[in-house]
């Protein structure tokens, strides 16, 4: 018989996903998202070509929120997110997000820290295209938050991540928030 004491959450002694396969296909879906930000990223810093065209590249005078906000804002917030388009400290902010996000999804540390992060910066994008083109509110910016907030829920960086250890370190057992 287990005793529970008022106010005390219990601590967990096991994964919070019982079954090995799902575990893995979050830690899949962590691992993906997290490259999508890391991808984007280097994409904008280099200019390889996919999104982000050579001259375009971060480190050759380009700007990273130039095309998105420039370009492709609309909706009742487009004069608020037009106006940051180009601007040295959102071009920084932008890619230190994306950057750090990747690097943290990929890795397993932080999870909480960054499926936050992450979920901010999608809801904005998501924001900064209101309505959506191809529903009157839903789209994928939406889901990939939302998705990123579950992961950081079952503790998906415990798997094929080093989330487990982070969890352990005195710095995380200090502020759990860093989890």
């Amino acid at each position: 018989m287990s005793t529970v004491t008022p106010g005390v959450a219990p601590q967990r002694t096991g994964p919070v996903v019982g079954s090995a396969a799902a575990r893995n296909v979050f830690a899949l879906i962590r691992l993906s998202i997290g490259w999508v930000f890391l991808w984007a990223f280097l994409d904008k810093l280099l200019g390889l070509g996919f999104s982000t065209p050579a001259e375009g590249a971060w480190l050759s005078g380009g700007s990273p929120t130039a095309g998105f906000l420039g370009n492709a804002v609309s909706g009742p917030f487009a004069g608020a997110f037009g106006s940051l388009a180009g601007v040295a400290w959102a071009d920084a902010l932008f890619m230190a997000g994306l950057l750090g996000i990747g690097a943290a999804l990929m890795l397993g540390i932080g999870e909480r820290v960054a499926a936050a992060s992450g979920a901010l910066l999608l809801v904005l994008m998501w924001a900064a295209v209101l309505p959506p083109a191809t529903n009157p509110f839903m789209d994928d910016h939406i889901v990939m938050a939302l998705t990123l907030v579950g992961l950081a829920l079952v503790n998906s960086a415990d798997t094929l991540g080093l989330g487990r250890w982070w969890s352990g370190t005195a710095l995380v057992r200090r502020f759990p928030v860093l989890r």
